[in-house]
């Protein structure tokens, strides 16, 4: 009985999810990668434009809830995702963080890739955030870094 209660709350939480609505195209986002492991999309309130969200397609709330064939998998595409950004962006290099509940503002786990340049200012853990002038804004980043990472994304 607890068995189906726990899948039947996980499913609960899934079916709300802003994240999983993202991987399943239910809700908008600017895509840069999208296949059976993970969705990399723009952050809707980036800390610099061009700033990546990386979640698994799967619901899972924290990196210890990951299975373990996952965790390699899905850690390749953050990888691939942090060169495109630097190429596609021209950065510098890339800022790659998440949290495990702390400070996990969508009960998803996703890891944020955010371009970097010297001295942009980002000092720390404060993470100032910007606004896009706009969708189309938006979607011209997320193609630069789907170009960046190339035909199979």
């Amino acid at each position: 009985m607890a068995e189906t209660s726990g899948a039947a709350a996980s499913g609960a939480a899934e079916a709300a999810c802003a994240f999983c609505a993202v991987a399943a195209g239910e809700r908008p986002a600017s895509v840069v990668l999208s296949d059976g492991v993970a969705t990399a999309f723009l952050d809707r309130r980036p800390v610099f434009k061009g700033h990546v969200l990386v979640v698994p397609v799967r619901h899972v709330e924290t990196l210890p809830e990951l299975p373990a064939p996952l965790v390699g998998p899905f850690f390749e595409r953050v990888r691939a995702v942090s060169a495109a950004v630097e190429r596609g962006l021209a950065a510098g290099g890339t800022f790659v963080a998440m949290n495990n509940r702390i400070s996990q503002s969508v009960p998803h786990l996703h890891v944020h890739v955010v371009p970097r340049n010297r001295g942009d200012g980002l000092r720390g853990f404060f993470w100032p955030r910007v606004r896009y002038d706009g969708d189309d804004e938006a979607e011209s980043y997320a193609e630069r870094i789907r170009r960046a990472l190339g035909p199979s994304a």
